[in-house]
């Protein structure tokens, strides 16, 4: 059996914006490949990126274990690895430098890796890994690519052969989920995860996946691991699990990370009962549809569950906008879903995409009124970011010259010619942040008003929240009328 270094390319503190909000999460999918591994039979170590000053925080790792493999496994669940920053682009290849140089056979698996093979291998890498990663990873060890094996019997691979791009057969993807261990939980040290949770937001809060890929089609979403397949966990296996993170953890929260929660009919009603049954007692988010949120009883399942926040890729106010995504909801089922979310006492949240080809003044007004109108409790907003594999990034690739990856997650540049300027949309950004906010605030204020002992305090400091955004929005709003020239 070999020795196998384990790691992933996310820095946190290479991520301003992430490293400032302080809710780091475990590499889940990098905890599952080492789970697989150990199962195997291999000796493996694991070198968390998350919390490192940077890359040579290997050198260690490298010089104390000697191993024969270093995998560089990026966590395919997690959203902020799916964006391909170039920061940590950059920091990967230096950590594949130093295993080259220490004799070590380098594997990559990621998205980022799977969108640029080519400069993967070409900054050392010996093979990428191409979709879902266990069985692969699992299979090339076994063929024992030191000793120059038959790599071309193993499905999902990318290297160079002859000092040219060889690609083996694809890799359906696994569809008894069940059957792969938990993740290797034990081999990460969660301290400095709690603490930096209980430090920002007074809780702690771990990570779950229930399901892998995602069946419906939105052209600008990269599906470069799982694809548009969809394959679940079982919910008495979830909770098993739950069951076991309680016990030797005690986490306060759980987010479940899939890309769409719960979509199997009954799952969530079958869940929410076992959730009880186990006398569990815990908060969690997810991610969902609108229109999906509407079946069954789904809401009041997710509220007698737990779920504390739904984060609703809601995108656009605008049909037009949704229909040009390929995104397959209404408007109308945006504003459906959130006020029952409210009325079960669960919160709203919105992602919003602005800049998407084609998006106008009037596009942009009717996603504001909807943001005013609904009030989510949290709201993430990007400009639209066209990834390889997606039909999006075909529309405009030929206008990527310059650059075609974010840094790091909040810079926010608009990569190809849109209807208005970048600058316009990154005051936009700031604009829309402020008026929800003071919209938040003004709500408040009537709740005060109406009702002035029901928790005083918080709603009094919400309140008096508008007197600061009210003429920052203002300020905001004149900046934008200056910039909202359409370009030629």
């Amino acid at each position: 059996m070999a020795t196998v270094l384990l790691t992933h390319t996310y820095f946190l503190r290479f991520d301003p914006k992430q490293w400032a909000t302080g809710q780091p999460y475990a590499p889940l999918g990098t905890l599952y490949a080492a789970a697989v591994m150990r199962e195997a039979g291999h000796k493996v170590i694991f070198a968390d990126s998350m919390f490192a000053e940077g890359p040579e925080h290997i050198q260690p790792y490298l010089d104390q274990f000697q191993p024969d493999y270093v995998v560089l496994y990026d966590d395919g669940f997690n959203y902020l690895t799916k964006m391909c920053l170039t920061n940590m682009r950059e920091a990967g290849f230096e950590m594949i430098t130093a295993a080259k140089d220490r004799g070590a056979t380098v594997i990559v698996s990621g998205s980022d890796a799977t969108d640029q093979k080519e400069k993967y291998l070409g900054n050392g890498a010996d093979y990428i890994i191409i979709g879902e990663g266990e069985q692969t990873l699992f299979e090339l060890l076994e063929a024992d690519p030191r000793n120059m094996g038959n790599m071309e019997t193993v499905a999902g691979l990318a290297y160079l052969k002859n000092e040219q791009l060889f690609r083996t057969a694809a890799r359906p993807v696994m569809k008894e989920l069940d059957e792969i261990p938990f993740p290797a939980w034990d081999m990460i040290n969660l301290d400095p995860y709690r603490e930096m949770w209980m430090e920002h937001a007074g809780y702690f809060s771990m990570n779950m996946a229930t399901t892998r890929g995602c069946p419906f089609k939105c052209n600008w979403c990269a599906k470069p691991i799982y694809g548009n397949r969809y394959n679940s966990r079982t919910p008495e296996h979830v909770v098993e699990e739950l069951v076991l993170l309680k016990k030797y953890y005690q986490f306060d929260h759980i987010w479940f990370c899939d890309d769409i929660f719960g979509l199997k009919p009954g799952w969530v009603k079958a869940f929410s009962d076992l959730v009880q049954q186990n006398e569990l007692s815990f908060r969690f988010k997810i991610q969902a549809r609108a229109d999906l949120l509407l079946e069954e009883d789904m809401i009041r399942d997710l509220a007698r569950a737990g779920c504390d926040v739904v984060w609703m890729g809601a995108e656009s106010g605008s049909q037009k906008i949704l229909d040009a995504m390929d995104k397959g909801t209404k408007v109308e089922q945006i504003y459906t879903a959130t006020r029952l979310l409210k009325a079960n006492g669960i919160r709203p949240a919105f992602f919003i995409q602005f800049g998407y080809p084609g998006e106008m003044k009037e596009d942009i007004r009717r996603t504001i009124r909807m943001i005013c109108e609904l009030l989510p409790e949290e709201m993430g907003i990007s400009v639209s970011y066209p990834l390889p594999g997606t039909p999006f990034f075909e529309r405009v690739k030929d206008e990527l010259k310059q650059k075609s990856n974010w840094t790091d997650s909040d810079e926010l540049a608009l990569m190809f010619r849109n209807t208005y300027s970048a600058a316009y949309y990154r005051q936009l950004h700031r604009y829309v942040h402020r008026k929800h906010r003071l919209h938040m605030a003004l709500a408040a204020a009537s709740r005060l008003a109406a009702h002035p002992l029901n928790t005083f305090g918080k709603q009094l400091r919400k309140a008096c929240s508008a007197f600061y955004y009210a003429p920052a929005s203002w300020f905001d709003h004149f900046k934008l009328k200056r910039l909202a020239h359409p370009q030629v």
